[in-house]
């Protein structure tokens, strides 16, 4: 999953030259973090389906939790950020984080809402750690050179969604999962050891992930980095109305929406698809290492966009490629076999740019209220938490394969976005 973030107040900060390295290192490793934790959901997902025998609703309420997080945290995280500083920020969302992994331990003995629960507090540390840590790339050194640190750091974070399903898959989707059938044959006791035994995996990682997010809470505290000044200008006044008056930004939010809701659905369902005997009929743990597939093709995009935008005017690249989503997603719905599982794990390619593409394109001209205007995009994330919902719902209604419809619908409103404003770079 690539990282969403609220993009943060300008920012600037004094640092020696050279003395940036070990810092940089730091926050790198942080976005390379949060992108294998958001990732590693599309694994939990359909292994918590089979240990509580969920419907495909109950299963999406996981990222109905992590993406809710996002809408309900990414204001107060803004204002936990003024209160604390960013450094001290990001060691708060790193601590918030790892306390999310840790809870994992008790929620595999005690059942589905705790673990709910601890989806919801992992993903309110990330939304505070991304408010916070942000900033320091633009001013971890040259600022003539901040774009290319920043390519280097959403790479690692595009490192993070891929490396993540190969890991889960080998360290929680390893077992035989029993099918509904054959569980229901089981004794009540054994019934209850088994889904004890399988829920029980996802504590060691996590329990790992937990350690490994309060060393870099350490670490971050420790680093010296550079003092961030808020440049937001407080005497700009008007609120999310004001801002959304402008067309372009209200547009761009829904598309971020929907955005956000067919990427984040289609994440969720890959694992259930490539397992669907009509498509590839593999095991869960089989299917993980294919979802990096996925994740893999959206680092690759991310570079041959930065080269092609430098031609081809972002919107005209977005709308080329939305399409290409939709006729990818339409094969996979009406095809079967590897057409249908190469066609879907090759949307990753195309969904590369779309998130950066569609925040910088809403944000153009807006001005004084640009700060206002990337609160309205941040909250429009809540679609990662809403759109899975749509889709499980007919998956579990009508046909896995045809819920897909729900994603290729999102990305057809992403096509049209793209085409409105497919020369706004060169209107004057």
């Amino acid at each position: 999953m690539e990282h969403y973030s609220q993009t943060a107040p300008v920012a600037s900060g004094q640092s020696q030259a050279g003395g940036n390295t070990g810092p940089l290192v730091i926050v790198t490793i942080l976005f390379f973090m949060w992108g294998l934790l958001t990732s590693l959901n599309d694994v939990l997902i359909p292994h918590l389906k089979a240990v509580y025998t969920l419907t495909y609703v109950q299963a999406m309420l996981v990222q109905f939790c992590f993406f809710g997080a996002y809408f309900i945290v990414s204001l107060p995280a803004g204002m936990l950020i003024k209160k604390l500083g960013y450094q001290n920020g990001a060691v708060a969302g790193l601590t918030i984080a790892a306390a999310g992994c840790a809870l994992f331990y008790p929620a595999a003995t005690s059942g589905y809402t705790l673990f709910l629960i601890a989806f919801f507090v992992l993903a309110a540390g990330i939304t505070i750690l991304q408010v916070a840590a942000n900033p320091y790339v633009a001013v971890l050194g040259d600022p003539r050179t901040a774009s290319s640190r920043l390519t280097l750091t959403q790479a690692f974070n595009s490192l993070g969604t891929t490396v993540a399903p190969a890991l889960g898959g080998m360290l929680i989707l390893g077992g035989v999962v029993l099918s509904a059938d054959d569980l229901a044959k089981l004794p009540a006791a054994e019934q209850a050891a088994y889904h004890a035994k399988e829920a029980a995996s996802v504590q060691g990682p996590y329990l790992a992930l937990a350690a490994a997010l309060l060393v870099l809470a350490i670490l971050f505290a420790l680093a010296r980095l550079p003092k961030i000044v808020d440049a937001e200008d407080s005497s700009v006044k008007g609120g999310f109305s004001e801002v959304l008056k402008h067309r372009h930004l209200a547009l761009g939010a829904v598309a971020i929406f929907l955005y956000v809701g067919g990427e984040v659905s289609i994440g969720s369902f890959l694992i259930n698809f490539l397992g669907d005997p009509k498509v590839a009929s593999l095991t869960a743990a089989d299917a993980a290492h294919y979802v990096s597939f996925y994740w893999g093709g959206a680092m690759i995009g991310r570079f041959i966009g930065f080269a092609v935008m430098r031609t081809i005017s972002p919107g005209k690249a977005l709308a080329f490629n939305a399409a290409a989503v939709i006729v990818l997603v339409l094969l996979a719905i009406f095809s079967g076999g590897s057409l249908a599982m190469w066609a879907i794990l090759a949307v990753g390619l195309f969904n590369s740019i779309m998130f950066p593409t569609i925040f910088s394109m809403a944000l153009n001209k807006l001005g004084p209220l640009t700060g206002q205007g990337s609160g309205v995009l941040c909250m429009a994330i809540v679609g990662g938490a809403l759109v899975p919902f749509a889709q499980g719902y007919l998956a579990d209604t009508v046909s896995l394969q045809l819920s897909f419809l729900i994603p290729a619908a999102c990305y057809t409103f992403i096509l049209y976005f793209g085409l409105k404003y497919a020369n706004m770079y060169s209107e004057k």
